[in-house]
């Protein structure tokens, strides 16, 4: 999902934190999943499906890397189903984006199975360089925000909105929220609105249904597509 480039956003910025470096989670079986696997069928190896699915990881990484500047690993969190030659391709793909891909086993082999993950995040974190920056100014207007998302993060073409949303956001640009950040609340199996739309979608327009005030917690939410939000 979208949770990595959601906390830089929202919460280093809130808590003005410089992070050392990112530990994206994935699963083969996902990756898999996002290259057209159906799930009755992702616990049989599928090195064409996983092949595929890597233009998803791929996105996450360029959006790390590319757009906040920070270094990068990637911990896979392995199935006992995960197979060598799936793990082969891992590691082809972990030469290509210049970052280090991990196989972790913690879930059976408890911390003995993340020791080759620690120490990778500690020796990144040592050797690796650091350009962290946000996505975008708090200066922005609350739309020029969401569509940098829109466009940086998910690859969208567009944004938009019902005249009412719309008026709504101007209201609050208008009130002195215009400063807060942004906190999109979309589906987390795409990177568009639509769940069905796996991989790395591009081109594709993000609607804007709701728009809410988290007045304590100072920033705006951004409702997109049809997703149900805690508490449900």
């Amino acid at each position: 999902d979208l949770g990595a480039e959601k906390f830089l956003d929202i919460k280093c910025r809130k808590a003005n934190l410089t992070p050392s470096v990112v530990v994206l989670v994935a699963t083969i079986r996902a990756l898999k999943y996002h290259g057209g696997c159906e799930l009755e069928n992702l616990n049989n190896e599928g090195c064409d499906y996983l092949k595929k699915g890597l233009v998803n990881l791929e996105r996450h990484v360029n959006n790390l890397k590319n757009h906040y500047g920070l270094p990068v690993v990637v911990g896979i969190n392995g199935f006992s189903f995960d197979t060598e030659t799936e793990r082969k391709i891992l590691q082809e793909k972990s030469q290509e984006l210049g970052v280090p891909i991990i196989s972790s086993t913690h879930w059976a082999d408890g911390g003995k199975g993340a020791i080759d993950l620690a120490e990778t995040v500690v020796k990144v974190i040592d050797e690796a360089e650091n350009k962290f920056k946000f996505l975008y100014d708090d200066e922005m207007d609350l739309w020029s925000k969401m569509e940098t998302i829109a466009k940086k993060i998910y690859g969208a073409g567009s944004i938009s909105a019902s005249s009412s949303v719309k008026k709504q956001i101007d209201e609050l640009q208008n009130n002195g929220y215009g400063k807060y950040p942004v906190c999109v609340a979309k589906t987390q199996y795409s990177f568009s609105t639509d769940p069905a739309l796996r991989g790395a979608p591009s081109g594709h327009e993000i609607s804007i249904r709701e728009v809410r005030l988290a007045a304590g917690a100072e920033f705006i939410v951004m409702v997109c597509g049809d997703i149900m939000t805690m508490p449900g």
